[in-house]
């Protein structure tokens, strides 16, 4: 007789569900019912489990908090991303991609500037910093920040993201060592790192934390920012906030109306120029999608 169990999925590759429930881990496939469904279980899901002669099956996906397409990941308490302004450098407008992705399902965004015994990336630091994000200077090589890290996540499900070869992986090991996880050389000439992430898994560093360490930036592409109405935009952006509703227009873009709040205030010094540059590419960007595409 089947035995029915609750867990989460910590790890899901070619259709096999590694499910934690508090029995143990128990590896699964996905009911053909969801497939018929068009519900794709994916790492972070809580799901409903049944276990027979040690096979597992899922049975039901229990309702997500949110949900990313690429990378899959749900239920997701915040975001993690790294980046730097030595080898490889971040540019900001990856950060404000992602983090309009973020921003769009609610959802806080931290930002680890890595590699500080190289560069200390202090434009990042005060971009950000000035923006409202919680910011943290770390080093994956020295140690530096990692204990601030820890807790700023401790006690939630986080993923870990940033351009390829910026140290996801490198804090990870930091963070917990007995992982061991691959790490990528960068290439100098390439000013990138080659990808050690092939799928979504759910780390443990204990104390109920869990971190999804994911691919690079490149995952979080134009595909995902179709699923953001143009008019939706203003809203991913945490820092247009306090000037939201204030326009003379009640439709205003932020981009050439008078009496625009969010404008006024670019050119009092209260928002970052570079921020509002993102926002104004993000847009046109999504100019090009109908309402209708959304699915």
């Amino acid at each position: 007789m089947a035995k029915a169990d609750t867990g989460r999925i910590i790890r899901s590759i070619s259709g096999f569900y590694e499910v934690q429930t508090s029995k143990g881990t128990v590896t699964c496939r996905a009911r053909g019912n969801l497939r018929h469904e068009r519900e794709c279980p994916v790492t972070g899901d809580l799901v409903e489990i049944t276990v027979e002669k040690g096979k597992g099956m899922v049975e039901k996906i229990l309702p997500r908090r949110n949900c990313f397409v690429r990378p899959a990941v749900a239920n997701v308490d915040a975001l993690v991303v790294f980046a730097a302004s030595a080898n490889p450098v971040t540019e900001p407008f990856l950060i404000d991609r992602v983090a309009a992705i973020a921003g769009n399902q609610e959802v806080p965004v931290y930002l680890c500037v890595n590699k500080c015994d190289l560069d200390p990336a202090q434009d990042l630091v005060r971009i950000y910093s000035h923006a409202g994000f919680p910011v943290i200077r770390a080093s994956a090589e020295t140690g530096e920040g990692v204990e601030n890290l820890r807790s700023m996540i401790r006690g939630k499900l986080v993923a870990f993201t940033g351009n390829s070869g910026v140290g996801k992986s490198s804090m990870l090991n930091r963070l917990c060592p007995e992982l061991g996880l691959a790490t990528g050389e960068v290439s100098e000439k390439l000013g990138r790192g080659r990808h050690t992430t092939r799928h979504v898994e759910l780390y443990s560093l204990g104390e109920e934390t869990f971190v999804a360490d994911t691919p690079g930036f490149s995952s979080f592409d134009t595909d995902q920012m179709e699923l953001i109405l143009k008019e939706n935009l203003q809203y991913a952006f945490p820092d247009f906030g306090p000037f939201l509703g204030r326009c003379q227009f009640h439709d205003c873009t932020h981009r050439k109306e008078p009496g625009c709040a969010v404008t006024a205030a670019l050119a009092a010094g209260e928002l970052e120029p570079t921020r509002y540059e993102s926002y104004l590419r993000l847009y046109e960007r999504m100019s090009q999608i109908k309402q209708w595409e959304i699915k």
